[in-house]
């Protein structure tokens, strides 16, 4: 129904437009003033303009994936310089009206009639395609040249104070707003182009998206919403129905997270671990593995493919420190000692991280006998990760059994990171190790490949070190839709070792703060405190989309209350809230069979991946001004979950033992969260984002906003008109 309504919008859009574009080529061939010209298109022009607000309503209720920020601003515009032409005969008379309803018309035609075809051709006629993502790049600085002029003409007559500085304020947002809405669509330019014109496909190798019966290809949603169904579809069938029906998932995956998550706190310990276990079933057996051509479910090639991989084997160089003193890295200081610990307890104060995570890391650094790993063997799933703890752990001697891509320039730095501690590096080969001549041909047999070589992984780790305990972490992380493969196939990995290894294996998770989590009762009574202390410029930001931080509490069915945050981030994608929801799956499904697991809430990173992306950029600048958010370093990061694991392995009176009985299986991810403040704040970290950015960007160009400042200052103290 939405896609009829939306193919007749944009249809009669186009022929608005057309005609607008008809009266104005024909009103300069008749050589008619832009005062006649006016009086001929106001009407026509004022209709279709008008019918363009819907597109903000569109955006809002997203039956379109246009972004509300850009449509807003550029609709907004439109509809504002239609009432300023409007309210203002000298704006009328100026050849500027000419140059700026031509540049609308001529833009919107093509785009208009490029959404209607969308509805009825699998691919736009190119060259509608190309006007669409091309004629903006002359026709936005005209169309912005023509509404500058037109407002200026309107801002020397009006005779009223407020007016006047609306307008002038109008004209200075044009400074941001104009390069912004034009690189906006620069970017559109190249992604649509690229989407059109796709590389070439590499043949389906390896874990892969099962292919849609409708489509014939390999979509992320319906397996996406497949596996939150499927999991609570025995417990909660109801629910499992609403998510079959979602036709928006895209943008409204976050509340059927937060649903799923309310339904494994009422859930009582039996059915919560049956929901893990169906979730995880549905994903092995609807993911496909391809090997040769061949394809067969996941759950399939674990069980039947038998090949494996030789062992490698690099001891690192360094003798192992005499007197081991754990180092927190933090702001430019390598902290020990007292002084590590009077972090800890001031990150514990503000809220940063939970009493229990502080008291955790404060173990590890006064018990130095724990600071000597080599007992003890970490298989790293993503053994060079960014955020995974490798350094940490060759620095204190450990034996890591490395899992990678097989790529030689990877190998050669794990390697001469290994020879250069006192650790000892462990790792799949393609020959003997005995066979291998020098590093060269070293770095190019060493490694795997997650996605493809999946079973062989899996097979090569249940026999290596076999009369060894080893803790098994999941450290890989990709974008997007490759996310959720990577996170499976270490899945399937871990499933395997758990199977084969039974309790000589400890998993470990780093856990994202931006997803739904069960939190102590302590965090959340402190949220609601944070939100009642909050700044009074912040409470304001309620009323522009900001969210409290407050989740009704839910009564588990064996009379427990359980306390959830909301930390999803709906920007992130519901991909990767599922791979991060088989983490929550696999670790109770584990623990319940007695294997332990650490699973720990790492913060808010500035990683190279995370930064890069100029929003979340400017966001993490800006966040430690809602009280306690924290980002921190990925140094700092390493150390301190590094620290936390540490912790887990050799305490074992810890809720990460198997042996401790847990309430309910969620309070497994409430104890020890290092969240950066996420779960402590008063307001959702999903909505403060967008202040935080604006924050940041107030403070980087806080030269050019005194400027503007003075000026607007001058024009108050000394007015252009004689005001009435």
């Amino acid at each position: 129904m939405s896609g009829a309504y939306l193919f007749l919008f944009n249809l009669a859009s186009h022929v608005g437009w057309a005609y607008v574009f008809y009266l104005t080529v024909t009103s300069l061939l008749n050589g008619l003033t832009p005062a006649q010209f006016y009086d001929i298109v106001q009407y026509p022009l004022l209709i279709v303009q008008g019918m363009a607000g819907l597109e903000i309503v569109h955006s809002l209720l997203r039956l379109v994936r246009s972004p509300v920020g850009p449509t807003l601003m550029q609709v907004s515009s439109r509809l504002f310089l239609v009432l300023v032409t409007w309210m203002s005969p000298p704006s009328q008379a100026h050849w500027s009206l000419y140059l700026m309803v031509f540049s609308w018309s001529l833009v919107e035609i093509p785009r208009y009639l490029f959404y209607a075809l969308n509805f009825v051709q699998s691919k736009v006629f190119f060259p509608v395609f190309w006007l669409r993502y091309t004629l903006f790049m002359v026709l936005y600085p005209t169309g912005i040249t023509g509404e500058l002029l037109q407002t200026w003409q309107y801002l020397w007559t009006v005779k009223n104070l407020v007016v006047f500085y609306v307008l002038f304020f109008v004209l200075v947002a044009y400074i941001p707003g104009g390069p912004f809405m034009y690189f906006h669509m620069v970017g559109q330019r190249k992604r649509a182009f690229q989407a059109r014109n796709p590389p070439p496909q590499r043949p389906a190798d390896g874990i892969e998206f099962p292919l849609d019966a409708k489509t014939g290809e390999r979509g992320t949603t319906n397996v996406n919403k497949g596996a939150w169904a499927a999991a609570i579809r025995e417990i909660a069938p109801e629910k499992a129905s609403e998510i079959d029906r979602e036709r928006n998932w895209r943008f409204k995956y976050n509340r059927y997270a937060l649903e799923h998550a309310k339904i494994c706190a009422k859930a009582d310990t039996k059915k919560c671990v049956q929901i893990a276990q169906a979730g995880l079933d549905y994903l092995h057996n609807n993911f496909e593995f391809i090997r040769d051509g061949k394809s067969m479910k996941l759950s399939e090639a674990m069980a039947n493919i038998k090949d494996s991989f030789h062992t490698g084997i690099i001891k690192g160089t360094k003798p192992k420190p005499s007197s081991p003193e754990y180092t927190i890295p933090y702001k430019g200081k390598d902290l020990k000692g007292q002084e590590a610990l009077d972090l800890l307890a001031k990150w514990v104060s503000y809220g940063t991280i939970e009493p229990e995570a502080g008291q955790a890391i404060a173990d590890v650094i006064k018990n130095k006998e724990w600071l000597d790993l080599s007992d003890q063997y970490f298989v790293l799933l993503g053994a060079g990760s960014a955020m995974g703890p490798l350094l940490v752990l060759l620095s204190l001697g450990a034996n890591v059994i490395a899992v990678d891509l097989n790529r030689p320039q990877i190998w050669d730095r794990l390697i001469n990171l290994t020879r250069n501690s006192p650790g000892t590096m462990i790792f799949p080969l393609t020959k003997p190790q005995s066979e291998i001549k020098d590093d060269k041909e070293l770095f190019a047999c060493a490694g795997s490949n997650l996605f493809t070589q999946t079973p062989e992984i899996s097979n090569w780790l249940k026999d290596v070190e076999p009369e060894k305990d080893v803790i098994v972490g999941g450290y890989a992380y990709l974008d997007g839709a490759l996310h959720v493969k990577v996170a499976l196939a270490m899945d399937a990995i871990m499933q395997g070792v758990c199977n084969s290894r039974k309790k000589h294996v400890t998993l470990a998770f780093l856990c994202t703060p931006t997803d739904v989590h069960c939190i102590p009762q302590a965090a959340a009574d402190a949220a609601k405190n944070n939100l009642k202390n909050m700044p009074f410029w912040q409470t304001l930001l309620f009323n522009f989309g900001m969210k409290k931080n407050i989740v009704p509490p839910v009564k588990s069915d064996a009379g427990i209350t359980i306390n959830l945050v909301d930390g999803l981030v709906v920007d992130q994608g519901p991909n990767y809230a599922l791979a991060k929801r088989m983490q929550h799956w696999r670790a109770i499904v584990a623990r319940t069979n007695g294997v332990s697991v650490s699973t720990n809430i790492a913060p808010s990173t500035s990683t190279v991946s995370v930064v890069s992306n100029v929003q979340f950029a400017a966001a993490y600048g800006g966040m430690h001004h809602f009280k306690p958010m924290e980002i921190m370093t990925p140094e700092t990061s390493n150390a301190v979950m590094g620290a936390i694991l540490i912790h887990d392995v050799r305490n074992k009176a810890g809720i990460s033992n198997a042996n401790t009985p847990l309430p309910h299986p969620l309070v497994l991810f409430s104890i020890g969260g290092f969240h950066g403040g996420v779960w402590r704040c008063g307001a959702t970290i999903g909505t403060i984002g967008i202040w935080a950015a604006l924050i940041n960007y107030a403070r980087v160009y806080r030269p050019a906003l005194l400027g503007l400042a003075g000026s607007v200052a001058a024009l108050f103290a000394y007015p252009p008109h004689t005001w009435q």
